[in-house]
């Protein structure tokens, strides 16, 4: 079975460099398209095995792990931990691939840091840097609700026998992803996990929490607005895809979304809510159809 490569690109932050790992899946030629799909807030690149395995037969695939998860270094500094940072060292993984455009699958923040990539003022006749982009459950407005609860299991620190184990705990956490077999789940969990001495821990860095628990209404409803003044700069064709259970993004916002900026077209998925893993055949489809037209 096809497997990535694990790779590093240095990036800059206000300390001075961190390394952020990313995992390449070939594609059919040097010259083939590259898609980047990018996870979300406590995930790693892995998650995209199932998408990026299906779609690899039309383009080269990259999956960061986002700084401070996965393989990726962790900041000496956790106020780094921001979209507006992720965002320039997606620029510096853009120059490292030596690409002029990519398509970008991006679930719950790695939707955000697509948004905010697109939006990046350019001159004149400067193509944006994504061609096509994927909202994976998320948009401008996000409900400071589906934030707290996020906010009772980011952080902690949890140890566990096995993978197996930690993998049982992590499904209590995210029913929203939806119906998975054993062995989805299991395969979809591993790659969260260190092992530490006798015993497994979660992959990421404790101190993303950090910012996240100073987020306040106040400041949600101020990144509201910012948000949605980046969606309108939008122009890259959009595809919004939703779990119609979410409870970070809500049918009201997703209708907006294709009223304005670029009018994405929206496709809700029954019996899951955030967010949809992108691996069964049926969720594939959706995504290689949107970015095949």
């Amino acid at each position: 079975m096809t497997q990535p490569q694990l790779r590093f690109v240095n990036c800059l932050d206000a300390t001075g460099l961190h390394r952020m790992a990313y995992w390449e899946w070939a594609g059919p030629s040097a010259e083939a398209p590259v898609l980047v799909c990018v996870h979300g807030l406590s995930r790693q690149g892995r998650d995209f095995d199932a998408l990026a395995r299906a779609l690899s037969d039309r383009y080269r695939v990259i999956c960061p792990d986002v700084v401070g998860r996965g393989h990726s270094d962790w900041l000496r500094q956790p106020a780094g931990y921001q979209v507006p940072a992720y965002v320039s060292d997606m620029v510096a993984l853009l120059a490292r691939l030596d690409v002029a455009q990519v398509d970008w699958v991006g679930t719950s923040m790695g939707g955000l840091i697509g948004l905010g990539l697109a939006a990046l003022p350019r001159p004149d006749g400067v193509a944006s840097p994504i061609r096509r982009l994927v909202l994976n459950d998320v948009g401008p407005a996000i409900r400071f609700e589906a934030l707290q609860r996020i906010g009772t299991y980011l952080g902690k620190a949890p140890r566990f026998a096995s993978v197996a184990e930690g993998a049982a705990y992590l499904r209590t956490i995210s029913e929203g992803f939806g119906p998975h077999s054993d062995d989805e789940w299991l395969a979809l969990s591993a790659p969260l996990f260190r092992q530490d001495g006798a015993e497994w821990r979660l992959h990421y860095d404790p101190a993303i929490a950090l910012p996240f628990a100073a987020v306040t209404p106040e400041l949600v409803a101020a990144g509201e607005a910012a948000l949605w003044a980046a969606y309108e700069q939008l122009r890259c064709p959009t595809l919004l895809i939703r779990g119609a259970e979410s409870d970070l993004l809500t049918a009201e916002t997703a209708r907006a979304m294709t009223t304005r900026g670029p009018h994405a077209r929206l496709v809700e998925l029954p019996g899951m809510g955030h967010a949809p893993t992108l691996i069964h055949d049926d969720q594939v489809s959706i995504v290689r159809e949107f970015l095949s037209t």
